[in-house]
């Protein structure tokens, strides 16, 4: 008689769950906080109601770029929100979604859980992240869809007059301004990623929610400094002011390149370092809440290091003073009356001249000859000439300039009255805005031939 051993059932593998299966749970945790719906509903309705009260007021945002035209054209509204955006919107909204995506678990102690039901930190860290991306994507379609359609509804799908005073029909204006939001989404991924990077080295800890606003506040006031422009470009947030040079003709797109490529650089690394913590991180230990030196030696000093690359990567394209010259100031003033003048004359139905027949130049200077005419300074005062066809003398027109650290300036009619002495100019239909009374204008920050 011979005895028969039974063949052990064969055991089950656990599978581990799909990364799109992850990924679908993750965004489901998302969507269902009060707080991420508030987002939502703020980002699809508050722009438009924004841009349409704006619109109908008697005094406009005329420190803003484009804030000036918001009653000419449907097309400034998104741009103002743009430039508000770029600073204050979307640092919030990235750390308010990435920032917490991580945290939250360790706050509600459902690592352990979460780690049985997928069986992989590397899919954890995949789904939380592109969930938090996707919803930051939907905050910022949002903001640009709602603020176009009250623009367009409200003012009007008109011609925008652009940093050169060059006119934008309404077709190129809505690709340029689409492009500009297009642009923005490079910082705005930098900061989701530094959000990711906070809330994955440290926990629980505010800090690491507040993280994203707390860098893009530094990054604004850095800006509004006397710093190199090669350091300059080298910030992740450069290109939340650089889409300004779309706006110019021809478009200045060095400065706008390099900083959607700097931008994309620090989100590569910022995501990497976040991944590196995560996937190392001991879950055994439920009183863990990150670790303060894992957060400096593989979160904070890469990210100094970083800086450091960039700047010298970009130092030898830009140059290390301040970018703004008097040449360069000369060359723009006068492009951009030139463009202007002409409007001027449209509307007080002269005949029209070109900008070759004005020939228009403008000589400035900086603090009355008394100090070097380079650099940002509300000091600079600039004497632009024209001539028109089959008049001998040569027209004049005085202007005081405002020029910030980033090449933006605000040219500030100083007379003839008959010119630019005024903010209303009489023509055969109504009194109108004056385009040459005031107006904003760009300076490239790079060498220019």
């Amino acid at each position: 008689m011979t005895a028969t051993v039974a063949a052990p059932e064969p055991r089950e593998v656990a599978r581990r769950v799909p990364i799109i299966r992850g990924y679908r749970f993750e965004l489901a945790k998302l969507l269902t906080q009060w707080r991420v719906r508030v987002l939502i509903v703020a980002c699809w309705l508050a722009p438009a109601l924004f841009v349409a009260v704006i619109s109908q007021q008697a005094s406009l945002p005329v420190d803003t770029l484009f804030g000036r035209w918001m009653h000419a054209t449907g097309w400034a509204g998104p741009l103002v929100l743009l430039g508000f955006s770029g600073s204050w919107a979307l640092p919030l909204l990235t750390s308010l979604i990435a920032g917490d995506v991580f945290a939250s678990e360790d706050r509600l102690g459902t690592w352990r859980h979460l780690l049985v039901a997928v069986r992989s930190p590397r899919r954890i860290f995949v789904s939380k992240a592109l969930s938090s991306l996707t919803v930051i994507l939907v905050l910022v379609i949002g903001l640009v869809v709602s603020s176009t359609i009250s623009g367009l509804l409200v003012v009007g799908n008109r011609q925008l007059i652009g940093l050169d005073g060059h006119l934008l029909s309404p077709g190129n204006a809505a690709g340029t301004v689409f492009l500009a939001w297009l642009c923005a989404l490079a910082p705005t991924l930098a900061l989701a990623a530094i959000g990711l990077l906070g809330s994955v080295a440290l926990g629980r800890s505010p800090m690491g929610l507040l993280l994203p606003a707390v860098v893009a506040l530094a990054m604004q006031l850095v800006q509004q400094l006397p710093v190199p422009v090669a350091f300059r470009l080298a910030l992740p947030g450069y290109a939340f002011i650089s889409w300004n040079g779309l706006f110019t003709s021809p478009a200045q797109l060095g400065p706008l390149l390099i900083g959607v490529i700097v931008s994309l650089v620090w989100a590569l690394v910022a995501t990497g370092l976040a991944y590196f913590i995560f996937v190392r991180r001991d879950f055994t230990n439920p009183t863990h809440d990150g670790s303060g030196r894992l957060a400096l030696t593989a979160g904070l000093l890469p990210l100094v290091v970083l800086l450091g690359v960039t700047t010298a990567a970009v130092a030898p394209v830009t140059g290390f003073g301040s970018g703004i010259d008097q040449g360069k100031v000369q060359r723009a003033v006068a492009v951009e009356f030139a463009h202007l003048y002409r409007l001027q004359t449209k509307q007080l139905n002269r005949a029209d001249v070109t900008e070759q027949q004005l020939q228009s130049a403008a000589e400035c200077t900086k603090g009355g000859d008394q100090v070097a005419a380079q650099g940002p300074g509300n000091d600079w005062r600039c004497v632009v000439s024209w001539h028109i066809p089959g008049v001998e003398a040569a027209g004049s027109a005085i202007y005081q300039l405002d020029i910030n650290p980033l090449g933006r300036y605000v040219a500030d009619g100083d007379g003839p009255k008959e010119v630019n002495g005024f903010f209303l100019v009489r023509t055969p239909s109504g009194d109108e805005p004056n385009p040459l009374w005031q107006f904003d204008g760009n300076i490239e920050l790079l060498p220019v031939n």
